[in-house]
């Protein structure tokens, strides 16, 4: 029978322990070789955990983060309550790895009435953790040294460490701004691609083009035009195509979201992203998925079931349901999909009006629920600082949340380290808020306004 030690042996080996020259309390190992990955160097910074950190601090309205402050809808939130509530015990254990079959099954009838082709559920489809893990299971079951990827900025932010992580070299082509001469306010529409400078970005190292339409943080939507010219280069030199498609229903005043897997050569050469936070204004569920073609699928399967492997089933669960309504409602009056975006542009043209008011001159959005304003008329209130290497629209930023208590998000961040500073004059709104949150923002502008016009 074994017996706990007693305290003369106790102290027998703390004694014996301080005779070697060890410390009878713990003993300090110190490590000399690096520790950190260097895949991981450099990338440890993020706009979001500094930003959210003084939105938290400071701010009495936050328009920076990009999430509704408003519930998601009824019927949604009675789904996930069934879902919680049924007496079947197993909606709280794992289910299929790939994505809970109510909802894979729903996704693809979905999906491929919109691609017009008839989708597998079990291959043409994958559930994540939200868009953002669909989005670190491509880079990493497609991208590895040597490996050149193109971003198209301004860009979400995680594309550039995401490469970078998989191995690859992030090589990046920018929207150019055409502004309109006729004194009009700016849209999204005018910054568009150089066709001649994207073609001289392909090449033989090129393994991917990450497309992301209606685009964060612009709102731009991409046309037809556009999304023909990004797929002739991808068939022309074999090239795959990340497309980032989470913001596909909030499109305003007409317009049309294509998706390029549904133009020629494409389906077999993409992966498309789509997002149920921004989908069902529900981000905290963090439910993603991807959509696209078995001989890639088959490989982001492979990251999936080594990393994350699955995703929460009730949600899943609650968003198959969702999805369901949606298939039933398609196209008409009572559709969410319909009815969030005529929502959502009312809210959008308040916040134009109330910056155009006091000097913000808005880029009015085709799509999302993020606005980029230009500040250069306020550097009354915030001095340009010279060979700074802060980017001004951050320093600005901060300013405003501090001396304000007004969070956005400086255009700067949606850039490369070497562009930075030629786009430093903007800043994101998010104008998917309830009316008094939109309303305290006016608030707080047109009291600086008045400040600034006081003798």
């Amino acid at each position: 029978m074994l017996r706990r030690a007693g305290p003369s042996l106790c102290r027998f080996l703390l004694e014996r322990k301080s005779s070697a020259g060890y410390s009878s309390y713990s003993v300090e190992a110190k490590i000399s070789r690096p520790v950190q990955a260097q895949r991981l160097e450099g990338i440890d910074k993020n706009i979001w955990v500094e930003f959210v950190k003084l939105a938290a601090t400071y701010s009495t309205v936050n328009l920076g983060q990009g999430f509704p402050d408003f519930p998601p809808p009824d019927f949604l939130k009675e789904a996930f309550v069934r879902a919680l509530s049924r007496e079947n015990y197993m909606l709280h254990q794992y289910t299929r790895a790939f994505g809970h079959p109510p909802l894979v099954k729903i996704l693809a009838q979905f999906f491929g009435k919109l691609l017009g082709r008839e989708l597998d559920p079990m291959i043409n489809v994958m559930v994540t953790v939200g868009a953002y893990q669909a989005l670190f299971c491509c880079f990493q079951a497609f991208v590895e040294e040597g490996d050149e990827v193109i971003i198209i900025e301004p860009f979400f932010d995680c594309y550039e460490p995401m490469v970078k992580m998989a191995g690859g070299t992030p090589v990046f082509v920018p929207l150019r701004l055409k502004a309109p001469k006729d004194g009009k306010l700016m849209s999204s529409a005018d910054w568009q691609l150089d066709p001649t400078e994207l073609a001289s970005k392909f090449s033989e190292r090129t393994k991917a083009i990450v497309l992301n339409s209606p685009n964060n943080p612009l709102g731009k939507v991409f046309s037809r035009g556009e999304l023909e010219l990004i797929a002739d280069l991808c068939v022309k030199h074999d090239v795959l195509c990340i497309s980032d498609e989470v913001y596909e229903w909030l499109v305003y005043d007409g317009k049309e979201h294509i998706r390029i897997a549904s133009l020629q050569g494409m389906w077999d050469r993409t992966v498309i992203i789509g997002s149920a936070g921004k989908t069902f204004s529900a981000t905290g569920w963090k439910v993603g998925w991807t959509v696209g073609p078995n001989r890639l699928l088959q490989h982001l399967r492979t990251v999936h079931q080594n990393s994350v492997y699955h995703c929460a089933t009730v949600a899943q669960e609650a968003m198959a349901q969702g999805f369901q309504r949606e298939l039933e409602l398609y196209g008409k009056p009572d559709s969410y999909f319909i009815q969030l975006p005529k929502e959502l542009q009312q809210k959008r043209d308040w916040l134009v009006q109330s910056l155009d008011a006091v000097g913000m001159k808005p880029i009015i959005p085709e799509g999302t629920y993020f606005l980029v304003a230009d500040i250069s008329e306020f550097k009354s209130d915030v001095p340009d600082v010279p060979d700074s290497d802060e980017p001004y629209d951050s320093r600005f930023a901060k300013w405003m949340v501090k001396n304000k208590g007004l969070a956005a998000i400086p255009l700067s961040a949606f850039y490369c380290g070497a562009h930075k500073n030629n786009y430093n004059h903007f800043i994101r709104f998010c104008f998917a808020k309830e009316e008094a949150t939109l309303k305290a923002a006016n608030d707080i502008l047109q009291k600086w306004k008045q400040e600034k016009t006081s003798p």
